[in-house]
């Protein structure tokens, strides 16, 4: 290609013809893929108990992890620590959308860090029903915490797969109480079920709620409402004050209706500025004296032995599905049941029934080892 430029009567300006396409990667680079070093069962309870976040976050990887090889040693650490756990105050927030939970937990975790105590936040983020893909951008809401060091910020797909994901955040609870945060913060996706399985596995369930929601009769409506042990409305400020303390005042009336809670606890409807930080002490102290409170009289205690015996039963129900989907006999027929029933062969119910029958009878096979 001739460059005009470089005629005489542009002295001064030199244009070079160039160079063919270079490669993407460097060809004089030697590829070294670093390998981590594969730690034993004993390495990850030391780290842990240590507090070294980097292998904190690498037992919950493993907790997190499908493979079979990886829930074996994550269940042996699990075992290991579950002496240390146990010594923490775990509080689960939920709220709408948008009701400025991640901001909330920003300026709860910096009143809690003041205080003098660690804290670690397990986010269960919402995933994708088309891609199970998840964004897990919640820690990007909490700018200041993140900086923390004394603060755990593990955000966790839900993938589809609510009861496995809760099953998971418990653990990692353990782990976390291990590794010496003595709070725990759990934030669910803020609409679902996933507020009754978080619900079974915290102390105190805080409900963020915002101004215009509906009347009280709307508040009625939410299930959610029974389980929580405290209410707050968020975005007290500016022009949105009178507003903000008509729906605590809507609130109120709505819990007169409900039946009493397990615990005897009245719940409180307090009003906050999570953005410009108002009222965080007002929340706090409600929380310390439902601690008092439920210490004095029993049921934490009561709570924390139902929450085990709860999850055990859970346990048991996901291992059997578990067992049951992965049978290659039902695998099979499954399919062939599914075509027959598309094509209106068979109804859903034989056909469950013929499914069973099959995953049953594998169960009574004698085995040749």
């Amino acid at each position: 290609m001739e460059h005009p430029e470089n005629d005489q009567s542009y002295k001064g300006l030199q244009v070079n013809s160039g160079v063919m396409s270079q490669p993407i990667v460097n060809p004089y680079r030697r590829a070294q893929r670093i390998r981590r070093q594969e730690l034993s069962v004993n390495d990850y309870v030391e780290g842990i108990r240590k507090g070294d976040v980097s292998v904190l976050g690498r037992a919950v990887t493993l907790i997190e992890s499908t493979a079979d090889a990886h829930q074996a040693i994550a269940q042996e650490v699990i075992e290991k620590c579950l002496p240390y756990s146990g010594n923490s105050r775990r509080i689960g927030i939920t709220g709408v959308p948008g009701a400025g939970k991640s901001t909330s937990i920003d300026v709860f975790g910096l009143h809690v860090l003041k205080q003098g105590g660690k804290l670690a936040v397990l986010a269960i983020d919402p995933s994708s029903e088309r891609t199970q893909g998840s964004i897990l951008g919640d820690k990007t809401r909490m700018e200041k915490l993140s900086q923390q060091k004394d603060a755990f910020i593990r955000p966790s797909p839900s993938a589809g797969s609510l009861g496995g994901v809760a099953r998971k955040t418990r653990e990692t609870i353990v782990l976390c109480e291990a590794a010496g945060y003595d709070n725990i913060f759990v934030e669910t996706v803020g609409v679902g079920q996933s507020e009754t399985a978080v619900h079974s596995m915290v102390d105190f369930f805080l409900l963020i709620q915002l101004a215009g929601t509906g009347d009280e009769l709307q508040g009625i409506k939410r299930g959610i409402m029974e389980m929580a042990d405290g209410i707050v409305i968020n975005k007290c400020d500016g022009d949105n004050v009178d507003r903000a303390k008509l729906a605590a005042s809507q609130f109120r009336n709505a819990l007169f209706l409900f039946p009493p809670t397990p615990s005897k606890w009245k719940p409180e409807v307090l009003t906050y500025s999570g953005y410009y930080e108002l009222g965080i002490d007002l929340v706090w102290d409600m929380i310390d004296r439902y601690f008092d409170y439920v210490k004095k009289t029993g049921y934490f205690e009561r709570k924390r032995n139902e929450q085990a015996k709860y999850w055990m039963i859970e346990t048991i129900d996901e291992q059997l599905r578990n067992h049951f989907y992965h049978t290659p006999e039902v695998q099979a027929l499954l399919q062939q049941k599914e075509i027959r029933v598309l094509n209106n062969e068979q109804s859903s119910f034989t056909a469950a029934k013929d499914v069973l029958d099959c995953y049953f009878s594998t169960l009574y096979k004698p085995r040749h080892d």
